[in-house]
């Protein structure tokens, strides 16, 4: 059986009454205890005042009674205190005289209004009379305050007893008593309804927001949890509506991913469904026209090829399971190979292709991905570079990394579709994009694998500058160490075969 609440609510509740509760419990107790010893002490000084009172009376007494005893009887019987009997021993404890019983107060009818005073001799039994002691006797149906204290007269030994009736002060303590029984629990009380009542006002926000968090889905992102203030639950509300924006965009970007999936990859199955059933069509062609109804499905095949490609090793990049090769290599390599690959692509669009200055830098990655990233960054920015321009690929060493800048000096990227330049399947002309003939699938997925491959290589790929003219992205990488090795120029070119010096 469940004893403690499942709710936050209840909790707080329950923890609340228990913190308010256990210093006013202990308060409680402190303040009787210390009231009670207050009225015993108070009792204590009065009997201590009235006894001496008493002893200067019999003194005085004694010069006109005709002996002690006499002195001391005439004493008792003519100095009373309301609710003080006095009561004198010899030094064996036995009684001498006894005045008047206290008005004691609750006794029934029937019952003894006398404190028998053979009672104090087992009482004070044990204690030197020749101290003042000071008990409390509550073996009796009243409780009894007893001081008892030396009383050296006409040189004899005497012991001088005060007893006091505790019936008031009992009832005083009983009635404090009933009042904290009383008042406690309905303090309690009323702290467990408070604490509740703050507790169901405080989570009032997180329930609305809960209730809306509850209704929002795919098909209503837009919408947002309600900032009721500006505490930290406000500041709680913020941080989800944030998150909702980011699930919002990713969730809008992969809207649009899947869309431009589907149509980069309907393309090219279209044309091959459209051409196998064009040759099918006719039962007799000749071998010139199955060639080139061949070709075109090749020239389609491979085009979805490229495009299944890239998005296998983006969906492998994104969840992890991209495994690259950890081995030392020389960046310089890299790119002086990529260089080379995309002489072919530049021969045909009459496009240089010029390294004007390398160094040497030892990098750990995975040469084939860095291989894609180089030839991604080259053959983009020969595809957008004018008939007769330039390439050119540079080289920089800076401290801890080491910077691959490849700029072009076609047309350039419109400003306002610069930040979106390395999201997927993004082409700022698509119409172009789709009819080049390109070394990369050329479906918007080359700088946007770039990125990722950066990414995995603890590097950067950023687009410093696009205007008219020049277009120059930057590839930063960390370098394991700077080898000693001459600089490598040169130039590849539509008119010559190009190769890295020695």
């Amino acid at each position: 059986m469940r004893v403690w609440p499942s709710s936050l609510r209840g909790r707080l509740t329950i923890w609340y009454t228990l913190v308010l509760g256990a210093p006013l419990i202990a308060l409680t107790l402190i303040s009787y205890l210390v009231f009670a010893r207050t009225l015993l002490s108070r009792t204590d000084s009065f009997i201590n005042d009235a006894l001496t009172a008493f002893a200067r009376e019999l003194t005085a007494e004694r010069r006109f009674a005709p002996s002690t005893r006499e002195a001391m009887r005439t004493t008792v019987d003519e100095v009373r205190f309301r609710e003080l009997g006095i009561v004198i021993l010899d030094d064996s404890l036995h009684t001498i005289v006894a005045g008047a019983a206290p008005e004691e107060r609750g006794i029934e009818r029937g019952e003894p209004r006398l404190l028998d005073p053979e009672l104090l001799r087992p009482v004070l039994r044990g204690h030197d009379p020749r101290q003042p002691v000071a008990l409390t006797l509550t073996h009796l149906p009243i409780d009894y305050r007893i001081v008892a204290r030396p009383l050296p007269f006409q040189g004899e030994e005497f012991v001088l007893v005060g007893v006091y009736a505790l019936n008031d002060l009992d009832a005083i303590l009983t009635r404090i008593q009933t009042t904290y029984f009383i008042a406690i629990p309905l303090l309690l009380l009323v702290a467990a309804s408070g604490g509740y009542f703050l507790a169901h006002r405080s989570f009032a926000p997180v329930t609305a927001m809960a209730a809306r968090a509850a209704v929002i889905s795919a098909t209503n992102l837009h919408e947002r949890l309600p900032v009721a203030s500006s505490d930290e639950l406000g500041g709680l509300s913020r941080v989800f509506n944030d998150l909702l924006d980011r699930l919002e965009d990713a969730f809008a970007q992969q809207q649009r991913f899947m869309a431009d999936a589907s149509h980069e990859l309907r393309t090219p199955t279209a044309v091959l469904r459209a051409e196998a059933d064009v040759t099918l069509s006719r039962p007799h062609r000749s071998e010139s026209e199955y060639r080139e109804s061949v070709s075109i499905i090749q020239d389609a095949a491979r085009r979805l090829t490229r495009i299944v490609d890239d998005l296998f090793l983006l969906a492998r990049a994104d969840a992890g399971h991209l495994v690259t090769r950890e081995e030392e290599l020389y960046l310089e390599e890299s790119v002086i190979d990529a260089a080379r690959a995309v002489r072919q692509i530049a021969d045909q669009r009459q496009v240089t292709v010029s390294v004007t200055k390398v160094v040497p830098a030892l990098v750990r990655g995975d040469a084939d991905l860095l291989g894609r990233l180089l030839l991604n960054l080259l053959d983009n920015a020969i595809k957008y570079s004018p008939s007769g321009g330039t390439v050119e690929v540079r080289m920089e060493s800076s401290g801890e990394d080491c910077r691959v800048t490849v700029s072009d000096r076609g047309p350039g990227i419109p400003l306002g579709v610069q930040p979106r330049i390395f999201e997927r399947f993004f082409r700022a002309d698509a119409a172009r994009s789709r009819a080049e003939n390109s070394g990369t699938s050329g479906a918007g997925l080359g700088l946007a694998i770039a990125s990722r491959i950066a990414e995995l290589h603890h590097g950067r790929l950023e687009l410093v500058e696009s205007r008219p003219g020049r277009t120059e992205f930057r590839f930063s990488v960390p370098v394991s160490s700077v080898a000693a090795k001459p600089g490598v120029q040169g130039a590849i070119s539509p008119a010559a075969e190009w190769r890295p010096p020695v």
